[in-house]
């Protein structure tokens, strides 16, 4: 017997029907969940051109282009992981109708968001100090500054993605328009982006 489908007054089922292969999973997370094995083999296939190319490089930074600042994106590595921290606790204070402390927890980490894409703007074109495109790290000039450009950039444009979506998922809570399901499927996204870039940060930077 199949089981009736709750709604949630006029936005819809906030659960669904139990299914032999997917349980009670609503039809967004498992079309956000196959979204990102989608997205995951993308980045699969950067980091892959990425090893094959460094590997077959018998020089791979050229004389004359800079060093990657590691110690600066560790920074940026650790403000993305507090974000998933305030995701976490965004989640957790919808899930007990907690808005006003969700809507703090969710503001916070699109704000994590925004720190990040000022901190990697910094890093490629430079605020306070010159950022790599300064200092010798050109597009297309190399195999070692392309790559860098085209994995980042890419993974970048996923956390601008993502605080809009944070953005506009709070606008939503703020009105009463969205739930705690809503608050779920942006935080598998949010995770995910998170989870890519500490690979990102790994091959990248942290690999002589």
């Amino acid at each position: 017997m199949v089981e009736a489908v709750a709604e949630h007054g006029s936005h819809g089922p906030t659960s669904w029907p139990r299914d032999p292969q997917f349980g009670v999973a609503s039809a967004g997370k498992i079309g956000m969940w196959v979204f990102l094995v989608s997205d995951a083999l993308s980045f699969a296939g950067l980091l892959i051109a990425y090893g094959i190319l460094r590997g077959g490089s018998a020089v791979w930074r050229h004389p004359g282009e800079p060093a990657l600042g590691i110690n600066f994106t560790a920074g940026l590595t650790f403000l993305l992981i507090c974000s998933s921290v305030t995701m976490v606790l965004a989640y957790a204070a919808a899930t007990e109708g907690k808005r006003g402390q969700a809507a703090v927890w969710l503001a916070l980490t699109a704000l994590g968001g925004a720190l990040f894409l000022t901190g990697q703007y910094q890093e490629y074109f430079g605020i306070w100090h010159p950022g790599l495109s300064k200092e010798g790290l050109v597009f297309g000039q190399s195999a070692y500054a392309s790559t860098f450009y085209v994995i980042t950039s890419f993974h970048g444009a996923h956390v601008l993605s993502g605080t809009i979506f944070i953005l506009v998922t709070l606008a939503q809570w703020l009105r009463g328009r969205a739930d705690a399901a809503r608050v779920e499927l942006l935080g598998l996204f949010w995770h995910f982006v998170d989870l890519i870039w500490i690979l990102v940060f790994t091959f990248v930077y942290l690999i002589p």
